[in-house]
């Protein structure tokens, strides 16, 4: 009998770092309160080591590429994430809160892929919940190939003897290894999980779609060592108030990370969203005050957003600050220029900033456009309904010059829109078109005169 040893380490669950006691901060990578025990079995007897064969060694010029690299999936919200298709031999990481439509995405993903034989690995669902579930996608095909299993040995067995071009793990943290003495979702696990399916995906030539879980706070759940493995980290976000749900790429070997898919999730599944700043501009209020129209950019995608400001008296001795879609510090700098630049006395109001349709706004290129919001609530006046308001506010209120100008003047032009308020900079760069009106100014002060 082999006599096995019991023992507990400590894993930094950031960088996977292991220490025999516990640390208050990672030796390796420096984060806080990073580390978790792990109970661990460990043989007296060596490991054995598989021998290392002799690898056959190439040149760049013999090494051939196939004609169809990439797996188009016809898709072409995901497509534009991915950097235009799937990638045969990469390991794609699917996060998202839930309920958000990760598993509804895999599963139309699987009835646009029938050719490729897809294999969908559930370890969390039973296949008669799976079967009832896809009812509800359009066109699923009735030979898709479904397993309940979360050991990956048997997992692992069962991709090399398939067919399958195209692999769904839903969830990885749901499968668990017997070689590692620890719950499934533990740090081990998931590391030497995803390990094993890496090297599948790469000898295998298979992609392979992994779901994770998030965390409260948003962040994919287990080490960070997992999104270095991968290949690709897809986020999946949205506002369960709303339909729209919006694919980000965090990390792509295979392409960029600027790109973004939107989605709309209906009762047949998730339809894309081809021209989204039509269905945003839809209900947009044209006679209220505190509305402003920007033309933001996610990903390398104009899009046109109603942003939304309520300026009121404050009810108690510290003043609300409250955005939904929009960074709090960012609207906290603006606030402040405004008082100290154009004498704004905000300090005594309650101050809410709404992006409508459920999106959440990264470009610096909506400031004057929130700062707009702002005045037109505290003055009660309303902005012009055919004004796109656009530029970055700095700290000494100036207006900021903003990238990719040309895309969006091109969609505010495309809406039907009149006028375009942006930075000076950026207007002496742009040659006069008859469809709309540049105007370019220099200071936000020049630029609320002439908004209002």
């Amino acid at each position: 009998l082999k006599y096995m040893k019991t023992k507990s380490i400590y894993i930094c669950s950031e960088c996977g770092y292991k220490s025999p006691r516990w640390q208050g901060k990672c030796s390796n990578c420096g984060a806080w309160n990073s580390f978790i025990e792990e109970t661990v079995q460990k043989n007296d007897k060596s490991i054995e080591r598989s021998s290392f064969a002799t690898q056959k060694i190439y040149k760049l010029k013999d090494i051939t590429e196939t004609q169809n690299f990439r797996i188009k999936t016809n898709i072409a919200e995901f497509d534009r994430v991915l950097g235009g298709g799937i990638i045969p031999g990469s390991l794609i990481l699917v996060g998202g809160d839930p309920g958000i439509g990760k598993s509804t995405l895999m599963l139309q993903l699987c009835a646009i892929l029938k050719d490729y034989s897809p294999l969908y690995v559930s370890g969390e669902e039973s296949l008669e919940q799976i079967k009832f579930r896809s009812t509800r996608i359009a066109n699923i095909d009735e030979n898709l190939e479904f397993m309940a299993e979360t050991n990956i040995e048997e997992i692992s067995a069962a991709i090399k003897s398939s067919s399958a071009q195209i692999v769904i793990i839903d969830s990885i943290q749901s499968v668990y290894t017997d070689k590692v003495e620890s719950t499934p979702g533990s740090i081990q696990q998931v590391r030497e999980c995803s390990s094993l399916l890496m090297n599948i995906a790469k000898t295998q030539n298979k992609a392979i779609f992994v779901i994770g879980h998030v965390t409260k706070d948003g962040y994919i759940a287990g080490p960070k060592i997992l999104e270095h493995l991968v290949d690709t980290v897809l986020q999946f976000e949205g506002d369960k108030t709303y339909n729209f749900r919006m694919l980000r790429a965090l990390k792509n070997r295979f392409g960029s990370t600027n790109e973004i898919g939107i989605f709309e999730m209906t009762d047949t599944g998730l339809d894309e969203v081809k021209n989204p700043s039509e269905i945003f501009l839809s209900h947009r209020n044209t006679q209220d005050s505190g509305v402003a129209i920007v033309a933001s950019i996610e990903g390398t995608r104009p899009i046109l957003l109603e942003v939304q400001a309520l300026v009121t008296g404050a009810n108690y001795g510290t003043p609300q600050r409250t955005t939904n879609g929009f960074d709090i510090r960012r609207l906290q700098m603006i606030l402040a220029v405004l008082e100290k630049r154009l004498g704004l006395l905000l300090r005594n109001n309650d101050v809410f900033i709404n992006v409508a349709g459920g999106l959440y706004l990264n470009d610096p290129g909506v400031d004057l456009a929130i700062a707009a919001a702002i005045v037109s609530s505290y003055k009660d006046i309303p902005i012009d309904s055919s004004t796109v308001i656009i530029g970055e506010i700095g700290l000494t209120g100036e207006v900021r010059a903003i990238s990719n100008i040309n895309s969006r003047i091109s969609e505010s032009e495309k809406l039907g829109f009149s006028k375009i308020i942006m930075p000076q900079l950026n207007a002496k760069k742009i040659n006069k078109t008859n469809k709309i009106e540049l105007l370019g100014i220099d200071r936000i002060s020049v630029a609320l005169t002439a908004i209002f």
